[in-house]
């Protein structure tokens, strides 16, 4: 499986299986967990009365342990996560997916071998290579079997990554439009946001 290709629903088994509430720093959001079968959970975060509703922002956020939970400077995930929950919540309406996609979709321990590589001179792409992986290998099925699930009409979505746009069309998903999501440069994370734009055709600045 490649982000060039599009699991229908019922392949991946993909269950709703809790509904919760989650409040946060930033605001109220309804939380509700799908599970794959015999795969990873993934959690749709929104705000606001998404059945129907067209043009609704949404952000697909990749997992990333070290970004998200432990602050890391080396990539932008965190502000982007942070940045993204503010936003939703500003408009009163919103979905944030977050998929459980680590590391581009090679999973943490895999991950932290990339960054010992990358610790030796190689970027991020050049690292999933030496590893024997492709450059990213997430798709986006699951996102959109959760935005139809929700009822979703037609969505913004909140990214700097045209492939996710690409991936979701793919699977039926009406994208009215794209929202950049741009975060502070730091010196750690340079490089990679480098990448991002000249390897992997990321929209920055």
């Amino acid at each position: 499986m490649n982000n060039e290709e599009c699991r229908p629903c019922l392949d991946s088994g993909l269950e709703l299986v809790a509904k919760t509430r989650l409040p946060t720093q930033y605001g109220l959001f309804e939380l509700w967990a799908y599970q794959e079968k015999k795969g990873p959970t993934h959690l749709a975060l929104f705000v606001g009365k998404v059945k129907g509703a067209k043009k609704v922002p949404v952000r697909l956020h990749s997992e990333c342990v070290t970004g998200d939970a432990l602050h890391s400077l080396r990539c932008d995930c965190g502000p982007q996560l942070e940045k993204a929950m503010k936003y939703i919540q500003s408009k009163k309406k919103g979905v944030l997916i977050h998929l459980d996609q680590e590391g581009r979709g090679i999973g943490l321990a895999n991950k932290m071998k990339a960054y010992a590589l990358q610790d030796l001179g190689l970027d991020t792409v050049e690292a999933n290579l030496k590893l024997g992986f492709v450059e990213d290998k997430r798709d986006y099925s699951s996102a959109a079997c959760i935005l139809k699930d929700l009822g979703v009409e037609s969505i913004s979505l909140i990214t700097n990554n045209p492939k996710k746009i690409e991936g979701l069309k793919r699977c039926g998903v009406k994208v009215d439009g794209r929202l950049s999501l741009l975060t502070p440069v730091q010196p750690e994370n340079a490089r990679y946001l480098k990448t991002k734009k000249e390897k992997m055709g990321h929209l920055l600045e």
